[in-house]
């Protein structure tokens, strides 16, 4: 092919430039996709309703069951936005899944993932997502209008874009506006009936916590003709356990900082007299019985099935995946449900401390640079962030899933609301409000309105709003993908993965202590000290983010 001439390349230049320009300004001009271009005035979607168009929207979480297109509400959503969804859920390991698309370069259009993963700075690096920030300026300036700049500003990156937008984000000023009624997921639950018949105890100290257990053993061996079980956890992975790090480290008000430095309950709190103290004390309730093996097997779907079935005497769980458990329970008996009470304290007694959430959020969502209109992606995006979107996908299709009352506020309809009471996973099939499509919600939105919580649900999360802190700083210390802080952070993790379970069953306290003593050793030796410093400074640019001193 002959070499262009600098003249030619030139009125191409201007050619495409100026192509450029207008396809990117007024209302209604037309992208490259024939998608027409929002402004900052106009929404892009409401531009583009006669279009249809079908995303592939993968779901980083295998537990993750609906579908779109079988609810009213999914179905509204379509005939609004002309946007019909194809929901890709892993059917095994997620990472191995989400590894296996961004090798084959197979990323579909959008994806929804834990700010937490270390995939997302990979696709980042690898220019695998769309930057949103720039695909909003292009397509859809009213993306501007409806996210909140302290959220962009907490996920720009180093190149000044921003790729992920997050759920369940809560600002300093959400704290301030909603203080009081904001909850956390964190909760000890006892079985209401067992743990009243007992007679209440105190289980915040290690002796009340192993006495209670022991009672309702002997008191309530069996629950419909099945081994009671004493207590429930989180389930266990490759690198440990939830109940065993942030929560047990949140009830005991542990500080997520020592002398200045960050103290990351995810890779042991081993050294902390403390912690220790209670995992003690869960070794010696392992040594007699009273934590069953399945413990450390059983995944989600069992942990949820066992709870229905009311075999927990206490559980240090999230209260909001016990929602249909505690729907099936109430329904059979109200007084079998789980409450939260106190939980284990330290030796102080001070109050729990318990997250509530954050400004990183739970998930972002992505675009990939495979997307096949990416246009009509971020005005879907803008659509679902914005007031619209949320009133949308948490209250539905106005006078048919809610009404507004007297008081101008919104609520479900009689018939709406008690099926979400009474049967959620058929409401959420059937009809799909309360954030059933969770993917971007805004709970800090929500909190608003007074959340009305069903009779078999509301205690626990009333329960934790005097105890409920921000742990914003603490967000997002995700080390860089490959460095070696982060190789030696996941050895750690994996090596803890294997080495909690060996402390709670060991058979002897001695023999605790010197599997507690070749972890520490072990940290020491990997360099944990690296990471600590590493996290240390990405905690202090959060603080510098959030205005902390």
């Amino acid at each position: 092919m002959k070499k262009l001439t600098k003249a030619v390349v030139s009125v191409a230049f201007a050619l495409t430039a100026a192509a450029t320009l207008m396809s990117c300004s007024g209302k209604g001009k037309a992208s490259a996709s024939g998608t027409k271009v929002g402004t900052e005035k106009d929404a892009g979607w409401k531009l583009n309703t006669k279009d249809p168009v079908k995303f592939d929207w993968y779901i980083n979480f295998s537990w993750f069951a609906r579908h779109w297109g079988d609810s009213m509400v999914s179905k509204y959503i379509t005939e609004k936005t002309g946007v019909d969804i194809n929901f890709i859920v892993p059917a095994g390991n997620e990472a191995e899944k989400l590894n296996a698309m961004i090798a084959g370069d197979a990323l579909p259009d959008l994806l929804t993932i834990g700010w937490w993963e270390g995939q997302i700075p990979q696709m980042i690096d690898a220019g695998l997502v769309e930057p949103l920030d720039a695909l909003a300026e292009k397509y859809d300036p009213y993306f501007f209008k409806v996210t909140d700049p302290n959220k962009l500003g907490w996920y720009r990156q180093a190149d000044g874009h921003v790729y992920g937008y997050p759920n369940s984000s809560f600002t300093s000023t959400d704290y301030e506006k909603y203080k009081g009624k904001l909850t956390s997921n964190e909760t000890f639950l006892v079985r209401k009936d067992m743990y009243e018949a007992l007679g209440s105890p105190d289980m915040t100290t290690p002796e009340g916590f192993l006495s209670a257990m022991r009672e309702a053993k002997k008191k309530f061996p069996t629950v419909n003709g099945q081994p009671l079980i004493p207590f429930g956890a989180n389930e266990f992975g490759d690198i440990g356990c939830t109940t065993f790090a942030s929560y047990l480290m949140h009830f005991l008000a542990i500080q997520p900082e020592e002398n200045g430095k960050f103290v990351n309950a995810d890779l042991g709190l081993t050294e902390n007299e403390e912690y220790m103290r209670w995992l003690k004390m869960f070794r010696k309730a392992h040594e007699e019985g009273l934590i069953a093996t399945d413990m450390f097997v059983d995944k989600r779907s069992q942990i949820e099935e066992k709870a229905a079935q009311g075999r927990y005497f206490c559980m240090l769980y999230q209260n909001w995946d016990m929602q249909a458990a505690q729907n099936a329970l109430y329904a059979n008996d109200p007084n079998s449900i789980y409450i939260a009470v106190e939980g284990p304290k330290n030796s102080r007694g001070d109050d729990h401390t318990l997250a509530g959430g954050g400004i990183a959020g739970w998930t972002v969502t992505l675009i990939s640079k495979n997307c096949k209109d990416k246009a009509r992606a971020i005005q879907f995006l803008t659509y679902l962030i914005s007031e619209e979107g949320q009133m949308d996908t948490n209250f539905g299709i106005k006078d048919k899933t809610y009404v507004i009352n007297s008081n101008g506020i919104p609520e479900l309809t009689p018939e709406v609301k008690a099926l979400d009471m009474n049967d959620k996973n058929k409401q959420e099939t059937d009809i799909g409000v309360q954030f059933t499509y969770w993917m971007l919600m805004d709970t800090a939105w929500q909190a608003q309105w007074g959340v009305e919580y069903a009779p078999s649900l509301g205690q626990p999360q009333l329960w934790t709003r005097p105890y409920v802190h921000s742990f914003a700083a603490y967000d997002g210390l995700t080390l860089p993908v490959g460095s070696d802080e982060s190789l030696i952070y996941e050895d750690i993790q994996r090596r803890w993965g294997k080495v909690l379970p060996q402390l709670i069953r060991a058979e002897s306290e001695a023999e605790f202590d010197k599997i507690a003593a070749e972890f520490n050793k072990y940290k020491a030796d990997k360099g944990i000290a690296k990471v600590i410093d590493a996290q240390t400074k990405l905690m202090d640019i959060n603080k510098a983010k959030l205005g902390m001193k």
